[in-house]
C-alpha cells in the first residue's frame, strides 16, 4: 500500500490507502539487472469503491480506462519505462492523476444548431452552376 495521497485537479484527493502497488520484474533490455530486480510497478485503484471520486467521474474514468479496468472496477496501471523502481512508481501515479483529471473535466456543452445564411446558400448554388457549366462544355466536339 502507498501512503502518500495523490492530488488531482478540481480538489480531488485520492488517499494513499486507496492505492495498492505491486512491484514486478520488468521486461525488455537491461541485462542481468532486469532478471534480478523488480522495478516495474502495477498500481491498482478501485474506482467503484473510491470515496474520493464523484459518481460521474467514476463512470467517465471506467470508460476512459478501457481494457485496463477489470470487471470489478479496479484500474491497473503498469509502469516500466524507467530503470528504477522510484521513477516507475512516480510515472504510474502521474498517469493515474492524468486519468482522473481527464475524467473529472465537465463534458463540453452541446452544439448549438445553426443554419447557413441565405447569401451563403445562394453563393454555393451559383458556384455549383458555374462548375456544372464548365463540366458540360467538356467532352467530344461534334462535326456539325
Amino acid at each position: 500500500m502507498s501512503t502518500d495521497p495523490l492530488y488531482a485537479a478540481r480538489n480531488i484527493v485520492i488517499q494513499g490507502w486507496e492505492l495498492t502497488e505491486n512491484f514486478i520484474r520488468a521486461a525488455g533490455p537491461g541485462g542481468q539487472n532486469v532478471n534480478k530486480v523488480s522495478t516495474a510497478v502495477q498500481l491498482h485503484f478501485d474506482i467503484r469503491n473510491s470515496p474520493s471520486l464523484a459518481p460521474m467521474t467514476k463512470a467517465r474514468m471506467i470508460r476512459l480506462g478501457g481494457r485496463r479496468v477489470s470487471k470489478d472496477g479496479v484500474i491497473i496501471i503498469e509502469a516500466n519505462r524507467h530503470r528504477t523502481q522510484e521513477r516507475n512508481r512516480a510515472d504510474a501515479r502521474e498517469r493515474l492523476v492524468e486519468l482522473v483529471d481527464q475524467a473529472s473535466e465537465p463534458p463540453p456543452p452541446p452544439r448549438k444548431k445553426t443554419r447557413p445564411s441565405r447569401g451563403a446558400v445562394e453563393r454555393r448554388l451559383k458556384a455549383k452552376s458555374i462548375r456544372a457549366d464548365v463540366k458540360s462544355k467538356r467532352g467530344r466536339v461534334s462535326d456539325d
